[in-house]
C-alpha cells in the first residue's frame, strides 16, 4: 500500500512532536505523537481490512462487442465493475487497449470509478483496428483509496480481438506490376493414372492393357474403349515465414509483414480447404522461433492460423501476446496427465488440455543465422511438396541461396516477396527514383522465376505500386 501526501503530512507531524518533546522536555507532546502514531496504525489496519473485503466482493469485466473485425473496422470495449456489497473505499478501474488499436475521437482509455456506497459502474469506448492480427488486452488496473492510503492491483478478464484482412484492400500479389489472375497456392489434380476417380473413356490404342477396357462403353459404342482414372494428389505445403526486424518496415497502415502475413494466411487456408497437409516454420532474428509439422488436421491448421496472427517482427511490441513455448506446454500436459491439484478438478483440466496440446504441437527455438540455415534445419529432402517462402528483398544473396536449397530438395517453391521500395515512406514523393529501385527488384524476382519449379510473386500496397509503375512508364521505361 502507498500513503497519500495528506497521510504523509500527518505522519510527519508525529515526528515533529517527538522532536519537540525531546527539545522542550514536555511529555504532553509525546502523548500527542503517540496519539497520532496510534491513529496511523489503526488507519492502516482499517484500510487493510476494507481492502480485503473490497477485493473479495469486486468483479471487473472487460468485454468487446466483436471478437473478430476486418482491418480498419470498429468495435467497442466495455469496462464494467461491480461490488457484491458497498465499500467504504473509492475504487477506480482503468482499462487498457492494445497499442495497435486507436481510440475514436482521441478519447482516453476506458475508466470508471466506484465511489463509497456505489455497487456498479460501466463505461464503453469505441475502438478502431487498422492492423490485422490477434490483439490481446491487458487486465484492468484497480486503485482503491480511503483518502489517506491507496493500493493498486490488476484484475479482470483479458479479451482478444482478431483483426482479419479485408478482401477488398488494395494489397497487390502479382508479377511485374500485374496482379495474378488465379489463386496462388492452388494446384491442379486430374493427372491420368491409377487413381480412383474415372475420367472420360477414350478409344483403345495399341499398348493399352486389357484391364483398362471399358466393356460397357465398348458394347454401347461398337468399338473398343478404355477408361483412365484421374489421380488427385495431395500437395504437402510448408510455409517458411520470415519475421525478422527488416519486415517491420512500412507505415502503420501496413508494414511489409502485415501484407506478407495476409498472403501467408491465404496460402494456409487454401491448402486446408483443399485437404492438403500444411506446416509452418517461422524465423526471427534469433533463429527458428517455432515449427509445426505438416498435417491435414483442422486443429493444427487453427494453431498455424493463430500463430501467424500472433507473430510480429523482431523488436516490435504492437501486441501483448505472451506465447507459451512448446516445452512449457508439454510440461503442463504431463502434469495434467499425472493428476491436477486444482480445486476445480476435472473440468479445469478438460478446458486447458486442448490449449496445451495445440501449443505443444510446435517445436521450440533452433538457433540459426539465416533463412537458408532455417530451411536446412527444418525441412527434409524426403518430404517433398511445396515450400512457400515469405520474406522481403533486403537480403538478395541469402534469398537466392534459400530458394536454391528449397528447390534442390525436389520441391516446388513459391516465393512471396515484399519489395522494400514499396514500403519506404521517406521516399513517397520520389516516384521516378523509386521506379529504378523497383526495376532492380523486378530483375531479382525474374531471376528467381527462371529457376525450374520456382514462382516468385511481389506482395505490396497496390496503390503505391501503381503510382511507381505509372511514373516509370511516363518517362518511357518499362518494368
Amino acid at each position: 500500500m502507498y500513503p497519500t501526501p495528506r497521510f504523509l503530512a500527518r505522519c510527519s507531524l508525529a515526528g515533529v512532536l517527538v522532536v519537540l518533546a525531546i527539545v522542550f522536555d514536555d511529555p504532553m507532546l509525546l502523548v500527542g505523537a503517540a496519539t497520532i502514531g496510534g491513529w496511523t496504525v489503526a488507519r492502516q489496519l482499517a484500510f487493510t481490512m476494507a481492502l480485503e473485503r473490497t477485493v473479495e466482493n469486486l468483479t471487473v469485466d472487460q468485454t468487446v462487442d466483436r471478437t473478430t473485425v476486418r482491418t480498419d473496422g470498429a468495435s467497442a470495449i466495455t469496462l464494467g465493475a461491480s461490488l457484491a456489497a458497498p465499500s467504504s473505499l473509492q475504487v477506480t478501474i482503468g482499462g487498457s487497449v492494445p497499442t495497435v488499436a486507436t481510440l475514436e475521437d482521441d478519447t482516453t482509455p476506458p475508466a470508471t470509478t466506484l465511489d463509497p456506497g456505489d455497487c456498479e459502474r460501466a463505461t464503453t469506448e469505441p475502438l478502431r483496428w487498422p492492423v490485422s492480427g490477434r490483439h490481446e488486452f491487458e487486465p484492468a488496473t484497480v486503485t482503491a483509496t480511503d483518502g489517506g492510503l491507496r493500493e493498486t492491483i490488476t484484475a479482470g478478464s483479458r479479451p482478444a480481438v482478431t483483426v482479419e484482412p479485408r478482401g477488398d484492400e488494395p494489397i497487390h500479389v502479382g508479377a511485374g506490376g500485374d496482379r495474378i489472375g488465379t489463386a496462388y497456392g492452388q494446384h491442379e489434380g486430374g493427372r491420368l493414372g491409377s487413381g480412383d476417380d474415372p475420367a472420360e473413356p477414350r478409344e483403345y490404342v495399341p499398348g493399352d492393357t486389357a484391364d483398362k477396357i471399358d466393356w460397357k462403353a465398348t458394347a454401347r459404342l461398337g468399338t473398343t474403349y478404355v477408361r483412365e482414372f484421374e489421380t488427385e494428389t495431395d500437395r504437402r505445403t510448408t510455409l517458411v515465414v520470415d519475421h525478422r526486424s527488416t519486415l517491420a518496415t512500412g507505415p502503420d497502415s501496413g508494414t511489409k509483414f502485415d501484407h506478407l502475413r495476409e498472403a501467408a494466411l491465404s496460402v494456409a487456408e487454401r491448402a486446408y480447404r483443399a485437404g492438403d497437409p500444411v506446416g509452418l516454420v517461422t524465423v526471427d532474428d534469433g533463429g527458428v522461433s517455432s515449427r509445426i509439422e505438416q498435417t491435414t488436421a483442422g486443429g493444427t491448421y487453427r494453431t498455424i492460423r493463430h500463430r501467424l496472427l500472433d507473430l510480429e517482427p523482431t523488436g516490435t511490441t504492437r501486441t501483448h501476446t505472451r506465447r507459451l513455448t512448446g516445452d512449457q506446454a508439454r510440461t503442463r500436459l504431463a502434469s495434467l496427465a499425472g493428476g491436477s491439484s486444482h480445486p476445480e478438478g476435472e473440468p479445469f483440466e478438460t478446458t486447458l488440455r486442448p490449449f496445451y496440446e495445440a501449443r505443444a504441437s510446435g517445436t521450440d527455438r533452433v538457433t540459426v543465422d539465416s533463412l537458408t540455415s532455417a530451411i536446412r534445419a527444418t525441412t527434409s529432402s524426403h518430404n517433398r511438396g511445396q515450400t512457400v517462402i515469405v520474406t522481403d528483398d533486403s537480403r538478395p544473396a541469402e534469398l537466392r541461396e534459400t530458394v536454391s536449397l528449397a528447390h534442390s530438395h525436389g520441391n516446388d517453391v513459391l516465393v512471396l516477396l515484399a519489395p522494400s521500395v514499396l514500403y519506404e515512406t521517406d521516399r513517397i514523393t520520389a516516384l521516378e527514383q523509386s521506379f529504378d529501385q523497383y526495376v532492380a527488384f523486378e530483375n531479382l524476382r525474374r531471376d528467381l522465376t527462371r529457376i525450374e519449379r520456382v514462382t516468385a510473386l511481389e506482395v505490396g500496397p497496390g496503390d503505391r505500386l501503381s503510382a511507381i509503375v505509372d511514373a516509370g512508364r511516363s518517362r518511357g521505361d518499362v518494368a
